[in-house]
């Protein structure tokens, strides 16, 4: 009896020990966390192939919309609270803040040639309207007089419902393949007015472009992750998705002499199928160069 007492006791001093020696290893991890989960903090992107001029021989600028009102996309749209959810922000949060924190370069154009100053354009943008209220005097509501308040501006990502991705479809001699490079991201916003007491739509507007060649865009993505699995251990970064393309899209523009998009000239299902059929361009391209 005694003999097994001592092993009780050998085995309690132990387990003692370890879980001293645990505690004293996870000091530094945040409440509501198991382990430590540093390993992306200090990640850099895999560095694109370097391309020489002579090695494109084919080459086509597409602009694709990402719309995240499809299933299979609303892995951008989710977690839809500013703070975020499981220590992940929703895309649109998370290049929203990184641009207002300075982290990543804001432009005007897709040509990234008119670059915005991040403190004057969330400065503007934030800034509330002016509105006049009636503040009623007396308990019967005929004595009244007008306030002027100002009432603040909030970003929701829940008003962001599509992405438009500029692109360059390529074919490099050295692989005999077609490959794709993103250039820019924008955020896209749809304009509402009121009038006469009903909301009407006044058309879309890309909020800012990103580009997707910067190396803190590159560093950004990386390091955060989608969530885009069950399995919340292993998420794809943000940079994976892009690169491995695993969204659903579709081309509203092609490069061309004209410099417009599908749907300043088709609308409906032509403006469908005539994406359906540059999609199957691009296709047959590849294969028709390398047959002989």
């Amino acid at each position: 009896m005694k003999s097994n007492h001592a092993i009780r006791l050998l085995i309690a001093m132990l387990i003692a020990s370890a879980a001293h020696s645990y505690g004293q290893s996870i000091g530094d991890i945040p409440l509501g966390q198991f382990y430590d989960h540093s390993m992306k903090e200090g990640k850099q992107p895999i560095p694109h192939l370097y391309l020489r001029e002579s090695d494109v021989v084919w080459e086509s600028i597409l602009w694709r919309t990402i719309d995240l009102h499809e299933r299979f996309n609303q892995f951008f749209y989710y977690p839809t609270e500013p703070e975020g959810s499981q220590g992940l922000l929703n895309f649109t949060n998370l290049i929203w803040n990184a641009a207002k924190n300075f982290q990543i370069p804001m432009y005007e154009d897709d040509e990234f040639k008119i670059p915005i100053d991040p403190d004057h354009y969330f400065t503007r943008y934030l800034t509330g309207d002016t509105v006049q209220l009636e503040i009623y005097d007396d308990e019967e509501g005929e004595e009244f007089h007008y306030e002027t308040v100002v009432v603040p501006k909030i970003f929701y990502s829940e008003e962001i419902t599509r992405y438009y991705l500029k692109e360059a479809c390529y074919i490099e001699k050295q692989t005999t393949g077609q490959n794709f490079r993103i250039i820019g991201l924008a955020l896209i916003k749809d304009n509402y007015k009121t009038i006469d007491g009903e909301e009407e739509y006044m058309g879309s507007f890309p909020l800012f472009w990103i580009p997707f060649e910067s190396l803190s865009v590159r560093r950004l993505l990386v390091r955060n992750e989608a969530y885009f699995e069950d399995n919340i251990a292993h998420l794809p970064s943000w940079d994976e998705i892009f690169l491995t393309r695993t969204y659903s899209s579709f081309i509203s523009r092609e490069s061309n002499r004209f410099n417009r998009s599908i749907s300043d000239y088709l609308t409906g299902e032509d403006a469908i199928m005539e994406a359906d059929r540059i999609e199957e361009r691009l296709l047959d391209i590849e294969q028709d160069m390398w047959e002989y």
